[in-house]
């Protein structure tokens, strides 16, 4: 195999959950050249991983016409397309472009139709986390291997460095992604409020519906428990989300600096690796700043399959909370009970604990290097 493409056409989190297969499988075959089919939004995600040698644009490739497709299909020259994130188009495209291995699993009918090896597992009934099943796919590549959650952040392929770096080559803003705040319109009240010494934790209320919200009144508690001098808040969305969360950001004005909506999705993963730990719902930016090797403070709903069982953020950093129960009453509504009973104790714990190891992992550094 000299080329292989990676397929998964949807949101950020699971993008970040798939590129530990690239990382696996230039391990073992470090030859290959591994390409990666996804949305143009997720772009930056697979262009920020080491491990990937190129990106694909679905949304590109959707806007020619069908004979067009097939010929930018063949010119890819691939020998192999795991199918990780099964679109029929896709499935159906990768076969009229006679790419000589087509894998998928066998638990969606047309799979059967385009894809000649198939993987049989349920990701709903597993108790495997998404980016261990990811790795059932590399089997008919002769790669059967089943890592540890611990040994999945090995393999994410990020280097914040190199995030920096790609940051500074686009950047169209004079703005300081440290502090959120214009260079040139900083002053030295602003410095003070921003130390370097503080720990710079993201606090990201909201998700785009895409899992179960912990609430702004939970949020609004733990900005009140966290000490003025040790932390520096950051609130971070999507513009629209600005716009919901209003109200909050007015009343939390001088406790919190308010990044909704002000950065692309490169400047938001560089700015993540600028900082030292994130709180958030199962969402991207929370995977990213596990991937990022950050402090990140997952909350979920105790429910298949949006549970953490499934989706918890994989870091060195990284950890969770989720009621010990079952839930299934606010199975039909995003507003979740069971979750909103997590406590904003319990995550400052989380976060002060997190910060105790890693300022004597610190001190240990100093003395073995004073040594």
């Amino acid at each position: 195999m000299k080329r292989i493409i990676l397929s998964r056409t949807d949101s950020i989190g699971d993008v970040v959950l798939t590129l530990p297969m690239a990382g696996v499988l230039k391990k073992h075959l470090p030859d290959v050249t591994v390409l990666f089919l996804g949305t143009s939004y997720t772009r930056p995600v697979v262009e920020a991983c080491t491990h990937v040698d190129g990106f694909i644009s679905w949304d590109a490739i959707q806007d020619l016409e069908y004979p067009e497709q097939i010929e930018t299909f063949r010119a890819l020259r691939a020998d192999a397309i795991i199918h990780v994130f099964q679109v029929r188009e896709i499935t159906k495209l990768a076969r009229q472009s006679r790419i000589p291995l087509r894998i998928g699993t066998a638990h969606r009918f047309f799979t059967w139709f385009y894809c000649n090896r198939l993987i049989w597992f349920s990701r709903r009934r597993s108790n495997l986390h998404e980016a261990q099943l990811n790795l059932k796919l590399l089997k008919p590549l002769g790669i059967d291997v089943m890592l540890e959650r611990e040994e999945i952040p090995e393999y994410y392929g990020f280097r914040v460095e190199e995030l920096e770096t790609r940051n500074t080559k686009h950047e169209t803003r004079n703005q300081d992604l440290a502090s959120g705040i214009s260079v040139t319109a900083r002053s030295e009240a602003t410095k003070q409020r921003h130390p370097a010494s503080k720990f710079k934790l993201i606090l990201h209320p909201k998700s785009k519906g895409s899992a179960r919200e912990w609430g702004l009144e939970n949020f609004s508690r733990l900005i009140a428990l966290l000490p003025k001098d040790r932390f520096t808040i950051y609130i971070t969305g999507t513009r629209a989300e600005g716009e919901l969360l209003k109200e909050f950001l007015e009343k939390y004005r001088e406790e919190v600096t308010d990044m909704t909506g002000k950065l692309t999705l490169p400047e938001f993963m560089d700015f993540i690796g600028k900082c030292d730990g994130m709180v958030a719902a199962s969402t991207g930016p929370l995977h990213l700043a596990a991937a990022l090797g950050k402090v990140a403070v997952g909350l979920y709903a105790p429910m298949s399959p949006i549970h953490p069982t499934r989706w918890a953020p994989l870091g060195k950093k990284a950890s969770y909370l989720v009621r010990d129960k079952t839930c299934n009453d606010c199975r039909r509504s995003l507003d979740c009970h069971c979750m909103k009973e997590i406590t904003a104790e319990e995550v400052f714990i989380l976060i002060k604990n997190a910060m105790n190891r890693s300022e004597a992992s610190s001190a240990e550094q100093s003395i073995a290097n004073d040594e």
